[in-house]
């Protein structure tokens, strides 16, 4: 094994280790959560949920990717293909969805009542949280549906041209439009999505700033500020995921883009895609760990063996991310 090869494959190791233990730590917290408080905070069943579309997509991307890197062969047969990146390609347009709806959820609680209309649906947002996230999987396994069609396990010989060449699997488009199409109808949904995020995200660093002002007037004038520190921490947490995402995405689709325009893939470049893809999915668990009050006082009342005592997020229970 030479160098190269030697360095790509520690890389994926590292990444896809990672990334499984972070994503597998936030859910084992959650369901202790659940297990004291018996519910969850719309914002922390979200979060919940991100971590489980990133543990999916960890599982049907970065693990096959990372066995073949080190020269397993004839990991999957042509039905194992289909199930394989088509669950994977749910996995990674549920993570960029759920991101998403992260970003519009706490803007749309941070925002200020601006009328009877914004007020009834800032009390019936969190009904509407399992609403969103079956909408989320319905529209997404639908526009998933075209990958099990052209998924088929590799055959010796060259590989075809318009064909996403994965290691594990191929992705056989068979013709420049179907390759097109392809590629131009998940673009699009992601940008979309992206943008909705970016444009949340944006409003949110203006509500922070305002606030962030008003609070600079309180307190040159001798009183003390007021106690939503908690809203302000987890406003700043989904903003800095939003930025992790927003730069993990640009060059994704950056390499995508590359790919659209040639025939034939180069392996290189498909493992450059598949990495940076994935970071976001390894690197947000740890974000959500880092800043998460509740799931930090789970941790260390676990590490204490002491289930029963008080949870440290007590201070605020409004201290959702």
């Amino acid at each position: 094994m030479d160098l190269c090869v030697t360095i790509k494959g520690v890389s994926f190791l590292l990444q896809t280790g990672l990334g499984i233990l972070g994503n597998v730590l936030v859910l084992l917290a959650y369901v202790a959560i659940v297990l004291a408080e018996h519910r969850l905070q719309p914002v922390d069943a979200i979060l919940c949920h991100l971590a489980f579309a990133n543990l999916l997509l960890l599982l049907t991307r970065c693990v096959p990717q990372t066995m073949t890197v080190f020269g397993l062969r004839n990991l999957l047969d042509d039905p194992g293909c289909k199930v394989v990146i088509y669950s994977y390609r749910i996995a990674r347009a549920l993570s960029v969805c759920v991101t998403c709806m992260l970003s519009v959820f706490q803007a749309v609680t941070l925002a200020p009542a601006a009328g009877p209309r914004w007020i009834r649906l800032k009390v019936r947002l969190p009904a509407l949280v399992l609403p969103t996230f079956a909408a989320l999987w319905f529209i997404n396994m639908a526009v998933c549906i075209a990958a099990p069609f052209f998924s088929i396990a590799p055959r010796n010989g060259s590989v075809p041209a318009f064909t996403l060449n994965l290691g594990f699997c191929h992705v056989d488009f068979r013709d420049n439009l179907s390759y097109v199409i392809n590629g131009v109808a998940v673009s699009v949904r992601d940008f979309a999505f992206v943008g909705l995020m970016l444009f949340s995200s944006g409003y949110i660093l203006l509500l922070l700033h305002r606030h962030s002002r008003r609070a600079r007037a309180i307190r040159s004038s001798g009183r003390r500020a007021g106690g939503d520190r908690a809203e302000t921490r987890a406003a700043r947490t989904v903003v800095t995921l939003v930025i992790l995402y927003a730069v993990f995405f640009g060059i994704d689709n950056v390499i995508w883009i590359y790919m659209l325009t040639v025939a034939k893939v180069s392996p290189v470049v498909a493992d450059m895609r598949v990495f940076f893809s994935s970071c976001y999915a390894s690197l947000s668990p740890f974000l959500i760990l880092t800043s998460n009050t509740k799931i930090k006082a789970r941790m260390v009342c676990a590490s204490a063996d002491s289930p029963d005592q008080p949870s440290a997020d007590t201070e605020d229970s409004n201290d959702k991310v």
